[in-house]
Formats: structure tokens, sequence, C-alpha cells
């Protein structure tokens, strides 16, 4: 769907962007992560033409990105944009035309959308008079109600109370399998790791890390493992080592094994000759564990 190749970006003696190269599958979700100023929005302007790379290309089905195929693409912008003094229903009827809508087919789906995100009723009040969350729904919708088949959402759980997020998370799931490709770039891991495919990683103007969710997951483990047991507290394992017990409120153990060896088959067969074993599982890091760990510091 997309291919960005060697795409850098400077603003005045900075470089937002340095040789950054990505492929985004078509019909995923792709989640372009980093911290604050890291140059993931400056790439989302290039993609939608906002402004445009200093080196390097983008593709977008094969071809570069023009003002004609932009009206393929619906963007989300983390500076929302609304006409405050402006009714609900008029507002997006305004800009579903703008996106190339008639107007009576700009009418049935708004108001599909509406029905669908319980938006109807306050379809006639003004912008102004919505909570930041009504609002973050509207602006939802502007985005996608010309049926896009690239989305780029940034930061698209602000202002969402957790229903409403989980909403936003099941249209987002909703829209993939309908055929859309979706960027998702947001500060919230645990919706990393329920909506994307495949994800990349910019720090400080650079790919750092990318892959898909499950794989990169899978490549950061470190061998260690839980274990849920009877018995006396584990002060030494064959074929691992004990790194932290603690005991539970069931008068039961937990311990966090590292295992020396490719296979943890012997560790668990000491175990259990030594314990009742009642669980046992491999410690795979999360996508905030890894994030932390690549860039430092806090999300």
């Amino acid at each position: 769907m997309l291919s960005i190749q060697h795409v850098s970006k400077h603003y005045a003696g900075k470089t937002a962007l340095n040789k950054v190269s990505l492929e985004v599958r078509e019909g995923s979700v792709f989640g372009l992560l980093g911290p604050n100023g890291a140059g993931k929005t400056s790439l989302i302007r290039i993609i939608t033409l906002i402004t445009a790379p200093d080196e390097g290309e983008i593709l977008f089905q094969g071809q570069p990105i023009t003002r004609d195929l932009i009206t393929r693409i619906g963007y989300l912008p983390e500076e929302r944009g609304l006409y405050r003094k402006m009714e609900v229903i008029e507002q997006a009827l305004y800009f579903a035309k703008l996106k190339g809508l008639s107007t009576q087919e700009a009418k049935t789906r708004v108001k599909d959308w509406f029905q669908r995100l319980d938006m109807w009723s306050w379809r006639g009040k003004k912008v102004e008079e919505l909570s930041k969350g009504m609002q973050q729904k509207l602006q939802f919708v502007l985005t996608v109600i010309h049926n896009p088949k690239l989305i780029i959402l940034d930061e698209p759980f602000t202002g969402f109370d957790p229903v409403n997020a989980e909403v936003i998370k099941q249209e987002i799931l909703h829209l993939k399998e309908q055929g859309s490709t979706v960027i998702l770039s947001t500060h919230r891991m645990e919706s990393v790791e329920e909506l994307c495919d495949d994800i990349a990683l910019i720090n400080k103007s650079e790919v750092v890390l990318s892959g898909e969710v499950e794989e990169v997951r899978h490549r950061y483990k470190k061998n260690e493992f839980e274990v849920i047991y009877e018995g006396e507290a584990l002060e030494a394992i064959e074929g691992g080592t004990v790194l932290h017990t603690t005991t539970l409120k069931n008068g039961q153990h937990r311990s966090m094994l590292s295992s020396q060896t490719e296979s943890p088959k012997q560790m668990l067969h000491g175990l259990i000759d030594q314990r009742e074993v009642h669980a046992f599982k491999e410690l795979i890091p999360s996508i905030k564990d890894i994030f932390i760990e690549i860039v430092g510091g806090s999300i």
C-alpha cells in the first residue's frame, strides 16, 4: 500500500527524519511508534503532502503520491480542527462534500456513522457544546466518511473514556476488514498490541525497530519463565537460575526463572520432580517493555 524510501527532512539545521524506509502492507494496521519529537508527525505530514521530503520518495500503491491520489487518504491529525460555532450535522455534511461525496451520499453516510457511534441525538448541537470525547468522535467520522483506502490516525484515543476508546478500536478493526489500510500513531501501547499487525519505532529521526508485532515481541524475549507452585520457595533449580520469588496469599509461591539452555524442558522436569507445579509460562515482553528498553524513560 505504502512504500517509504530513504526519506529525510531537515528544519533549520535540525534533522527530523534521517533516511527513513518503511513498507506498509495493504489491508493491515501499522503502528508508527516513537517518543515525542522522534519524527513521526514529520513523516505523516510528508505522506499527506502537507510538506515535502528533502530526500527520498513515498509510493502509494506503486505510484508517487499526487494531489489526485491524496483523496484516497483519510487523516486524523493530533491537533484537532473543527469549526466550533457550526452545528455537528452541518459540519459533517460540509466535510463529506469537500471529500467528493454528493449531497445525497453525504447525508446517507453521515446518518449511518452517527447512528453507529451513538451521535445522532446531538446532531443539532454546536461543536463548542460537545465534550472533548464527543468532538473526537466527530473528527473520527470526518476522517473516514469518504471510505479512504489509507487511514492515518494520530493519537486517535485522546479524550476518550474506556468505553468509547473500545468503540473506536472496534471501528478501526471493522475498517481493516472492509479493506482499508490503517497507520496508527499512538503512545497507548496496549492499543498497539490489540490492533496492529506490524510496527515501526522511530527514535531520534531514525527507524530503530520494525517488524510484525508478535515477531518483535519474541525477538526481545530473554528466556525467562514464571512458575506457580506449592511447597517450599525455590532457591535453586537445575538448568536455570531463580531470579525472584514471592509468596502468594494462598500459600503458593511464584518464582521468576531464567533458563540456561535453549529449551526449558530440563528446568521444567526438575521443577515437577521437586514441587507441585500449577502454572508454567514463558515471559514474552510487551511492546511497552520493548519501547522503554530501546528508547529509555517512560511513555
